[in-house]
């Protein structure tokens, strides 16, 4: 398998764990080194503005956060594209710009959490050969620049 198509697969199961509610399966994507910045709205470019919601990678946080995302709403679509998969010349690094568009519910009252725009999933190959996740942006809206389609939306950090 090449690494584009690795790559691939890892953003391929990652929308299996999302679909299916499954945060042990979002772990396993996960460097440990992982960090996940997120903008405060989709049209906050500038990273000044971004928040580490919930800081690096600590499996039990984050467990419990999405965890709680899934107890707390219903999933109601979750469509991901992957736009591009660039891999560095040596294969030891690669990244997928994936555009996102997650509606989840909240079971209490109704209100929608709704994730739309495009995240840039940055991957480090690890010395076995296996890819994790080392990083991600937050989703930004890239309409104005002809990049993702449609309109702009309010979007909430994963888990809030």
């Amino acid at each position: 398998m090449t690494a584009t198509a690795e790559i691939e697969e890892i953003v391929v199961r990652e929308t299996r764990a999302w679909d299916t509610r499954d945060a042990e399966l979002l772990l396993t994507l996960l460097h440990p080194d992982m960090v996940w910045p997120w903008p405060p709205n989709p049209n906050a470019h500038d990273p000044m503005d971004w928040t580490l919601v919930w800081g690096r990678y600590d499996r039990t946080r984050w467990h419990r956060g999405w965890q709680d995302l899934f107890e707390s709403h219903d999933l109601v679509h979750n469509r991901r594209t992957i736009r591009r998969i660039e891999v560095s010349a040596e294969g030891d690094g690669a990244f997928a710009a994936v555009h996102v568009d997650t509606l989840w519910r909240r079971k209490a009252d109704g209100a929608p959490n709704h994730w739309y725009g495009r995240a840039c999933k940055i991957y480090t190959r690890l010395p076995g050969g296996e890819w994790r996740m080392i990083a991600q942006t937050g989703l930004l809206d890239y309409s104005s620049a002809g990049g993702v389609e449609g309109r702009s939306e309010p979007s909430s950090a994963p888990g809030i």
